[in-house]
């Protein structure tokens, strides 16, 4: 049995198709499960343009699939204008699947889209559960709004087919914070295989240190991947050159997806103001947000994360088209009292956005604002992971069934 349990097989999926969340949230969850399993393997498969400039723990690994980019509209489109998106998503299907057919997973870890991309990993979780690997798909704390979600799963029927396909269900938050599926009409199987394990800690590397972290005190300002950061970097950026007295250190980061003309923009106007650095990007963000004294975000999931990690003092922009999802997650954790929120057209205005930026040197800590804040996630999963583990086991450790032929008397 031990064996078993240190050479199992860990099968993630994440459809990145806009921005870096997906990724690193599996990232995170597959150091933390191979960290706790020596011997385990994790094959996360991504179709992030930069998931190799990521580094990885021994025993994780990634396949990369072609890339789909997600437009601000909603709409996607091939990284390769010669390639139809179609025939884009048929090659990322065939690879997942022989992926799956392979590397012989004990579990499936789905990120956030229960069939995938326009349904690209539905083929797989029928072919692995025939096979009796467990199915488990993982959703962020907040989704979207119940309308837009609603709207999109019905049309292609995602309620049942999770109840038909998935084992378990986790949410990646605590039950008090928020339900991810509130306003849905859920399949009863569903809500009973659901799992809040709670939001996934970050940690820092102490002697892996940014090469790009200031000495002494500043104000980390990040979007995250960046395709839909250019409004809060401008918006950041108008209220330094608006307000002179505002001499509080802002090192801001771009990202590896923000647009290259508002790249070179923002690099060119980051040199003319004082006290404000900015860099493209840096994979050690987790180091980055560690030292700083407060952030300036937009509330995706995983910034959200370390911002709670790291307990620092925050101030929210979040995005409100095409999803609500930084929204909700704002507004429900400026409730508690954990972050300050700015709505994006108040950002926009220089006063208003430099009056923000100066006093968050006065905001709370997050976990002031709500004491029974717990970040027990990634401890929760690898519970789950062994538990799982275990029955698998204990099943196939168990004697064959005799049956015997008898005489009736």
């Amino acid at each position: 049995m031990k064996d078993r349990l240190k050479n199992a097989r860990v099968l993630m999926y994440s459809h990145d198709t806009f921005g870096l969340g997906h990724l690193r949230r599996c990232r995170t969850i597959a150091h933390a499960l191979v960290q706790d399993y020596r011997g385990m393997m994790v094959l996360i498969i991504s179709g992030s343009q930069i998931a190799g400039a990521f580094d990885y723990r021994s025993r994780v690994d990634f396949v990369k699939i072609p890339s789909v980019i997600k437009l601000r509209n909603g709409e996607y489109t091939s990284l390769s204008e010669h390639i139809d998106v179609q025939d884009t998503i048929d090659m990322r299907r065939s690879i997942i699947r022989h992926t799956a057919e392979s590397f012989k997973p004990d579990i499936f870890i789905v990120d956030k889209e229960p069939m995938g991309l326009r349904g690209e990993v539905e083929d797989t979780l029928a072919y692995l559960k025939d096979q009796g690997t467990t199915l488990i798909l993982g959703l962020r704390d907040v989704m979207d709004a119940p309308r837009l979600l609603d709207a999109e799963w019905r049309r292609n029927n995602v309620l049942a087919k999770i109840d038909r396909y998935y084992d378990q269900i986790w949410v990646y938050g605590p039950p008090d914070f928020h339900d991810p599926l509130a306003g849905l009409d859920v399949p009863p199987g569903v809500t009973e295989r659901m799992n809040f394990v709670g939001f996934l800690e970050r940690s820092a590397h102490e002697t892996k240190v940014s090469l790009n972290q200031p000495d002494g005190s500043y104000i980390l300002v990040t979007t995250g991947g960046g395709g839909d950061g250019a409004d809060l970097i401008e918006d950041v950026l108008n209220a330094y050159l608006h307000d002179p007295a505002l001499t509080e250190r802002a090192l801001i980061v771009l990202g590896p997806y923000m647009a290259a003309d508002r790249r070179a923009e923002f690099m060119a106007m980051g040199q003319r103001i004082p006290h404000v650095e900015v860099i493209e990007f840096d994979t050690r963000m987790e180091e980055l947000i560690a030292g700083s004294k407060a952030v300036v975000a937009m509330g995706g999931y995983n910034t959200f994360c370390e911002i709670l990690s790291f307990d620092k003092p925050a101030l929210i922009v979040p995005r409100t088209t095409p999803r609500e999802e930084q929204l909700l997650r704002a507004t429900r954790a400026t409730e508690l009292g954990m972050i300050d929120m700015l709505l994006p057209e108040h950002a926009s205005d220089p006063a208003r956005m430099a009056a923000a930026l100066r006093a968050l040197a006065h905001r709370n800590r997050p976990s002031q604002g709500w004491p029974g804040l717990r970040l027990d996630g990634l401890a929760r999963i690898s519970g789950l992971i062994g538990e799982d583990l275990r029955q698998r086991s204990a099943m196939l450790d168990m004697p064959p069934v005799r049956h015997v032929i008898g005489t009736a008397k």
